[in-house]
Formats: structure tokens, C-alpha cells, sequence
């Protein structure tokens, strides 16, 4: 058990940057595998679901796979699933990003676009591209525990969206930002589920904390389950 090195699996369904995961993967000591295997995704210690590009397109290729029960069962296995920008909105019920589409119902919840976000009387670009703040919500989940532990209340994390999520359940919030006069979820927690907007490994170290909390928290597992 001393040799245990954690396998994540980067699931692979043709919308994602997952070489630069990989690479924040290992960077961290985490092993890493880029797939779209149903039975690699399941044997993995842990998921990361990543994704770039349009909703509609997103759920097609996960249909067409397979692969919708499979990141199901993983939430059902207590394994940790983690959402990354497009990644975090295709956990949601529904989008409404070029019609209407279903999503993989993980998380309760729509994905909406961005609506004239305003600075001053003038009207941000969308998409929003760049760096921007993370806070928690107020009387919102604390940090501790969970992939933002270590990392600063109005840390600058890097975005590059168009749609944001609205979690029916705002229990589930666990960072909120701003966009012109638009707050919106930034990331959220669920049991074993955790999400961002954001993109960890374009974030420099502050995002690779989050790569780095994964790696920990399967070294305090492995310690819990020797004593």
C-alpha cells in the first residue's frame, strides 16, 4: 500500500483540454489516463469530466459513448468527481445554450447565458475570457475539506465561458463570482462531487492547489484506512 499511486481518469469524449490536465495531473504526483473506456472510468480512483465547447454537442458524444450511466455510477461509488468548466454545466439538469438540451442530471439545476453583463454602464464582452475572483458565498460552504482548501477568498482563477450554472440547490454553491453586475456559481460541492467554471491548470499555482487537495485527500484516505 506504501506504493499506491492514485489513477485518475480524464474522460475523453472529443470537447476538452486534456493534455494540460494531464500535465497538472502529474505535476502533482497523481497518474493520470486520457479515455473514454467505460471499464477505465470505473476502475479509476477518480474522474475529471473536462470539456470546451457547445452543450448540445457535449451530451451527443456522451451519449453516443456510453458513457452517461458510467459518470452516474461514479457518484454513486463515492469516487470523486471532478467537473471542469463545460465539464461543471454538463453535471446540471438542462441548458439552454443553442436550444434546449438535458444534461446529465447530477446536479439540479440549469445553465443560462450570460445576459448584457454591465460595468458602469458598459456592456462586458461575452464570452467572458481572462482572470477573475472566487469567493465564498455568504453563510455558504466553508473551504476546508474540500478541492479550495489552502486557496485565498478572492483568489483570481482563469475563465473562459459564455453560460454560467444556477444550482437549484444553492446549499451547493461553494464559490460565487462577478461578471459586471452578474454574480454568478464559480464552483460547487456535492458529496463527492466537486465542479468549478473555472479552468485549475490555466490558473497557475493557485489552481494547481486544487490538482494538489485531490492528491492529498486520497493520502489521507490511504492513512485513515491503515490505522
Amino acid at each position: 500500500m506504501d506504493n499506491f499511486t492514485p489513477l485518475v481518469a480524464i474522460v475523453d469524449y472529443g470537447l476538452g483540454n486534456l493534455f494540460s490536465i494531464e500535465q497538472a495531473c502529474a505535476f502533482v504526483g497523481l497518474s493520470s489516463i486520457i479515455t473514454n473506456s467505460k471499464r477505465d472510468i470505473l476502475n479509476a480512483d477518480a474522474v475529471i469530466l473536462p470539456g470546451v465547447g457547445a452543450y448540445g454537442d457535449a451530451m451527443l458524444m456522451l451519449n453516443r459513448l456510453d458513457l452517461v450511466n458510467v459518470l452516474r455510477d461514479i457518484v454513486g461509488s463515492q469516487k470523486p468527481l471532478v467537473g471542469i468548466c463545460l465539464g461543471l454545466q454538463l453535471l446540471m439538469t438542462e441548458s439552454y445554450e443553442f436550444g434546449h438540451h438535458k444534461g446529465l442530471g447530477i446536479i439540479e439545476g440549469e445553465v443560462v447565458r450570460f445576459d448584457a453583463p454591465k460595468e458602469k454602464e458598459h456592456i462586458l464582452k461575452v464570452p467572458q475570457i481572462g482572470w477573475n475572483r472566487i469567493f465564498q458565498p455568504v453563510d455558504g460552504l466553508r473551504w476546508h475539506g474540500t478541492l479550495l482548501e489552502r486557496i485565498d477568498y478572492g483568489e483570481y482563477m482563469y475563465f473562459v465561458h459564455s453560460y454560467t450554472v444556477q444550482p437549484q440547490d444553492s446549499s451547493v454553491i461553494l464559490s460565487n463570482s462577478c461578471y459586471g453586475h452578474i454574480e454568478f456559481c464559480s464552483s460547487i460541492q456535492s458529496g463527492n462531487v466537486f465542479a468549478c467554471q473555472f479552468h485549475p491548470e490555466r490558473s497557475g499555482l493557485e489552481g494547481i492547489k486544487i490538482y494538489r487537495n485531490l492528491a492529498t485527500q486520497f493520502q489521507i484516505s490511504l492513512q485513515e484506512g491503515e490505522n
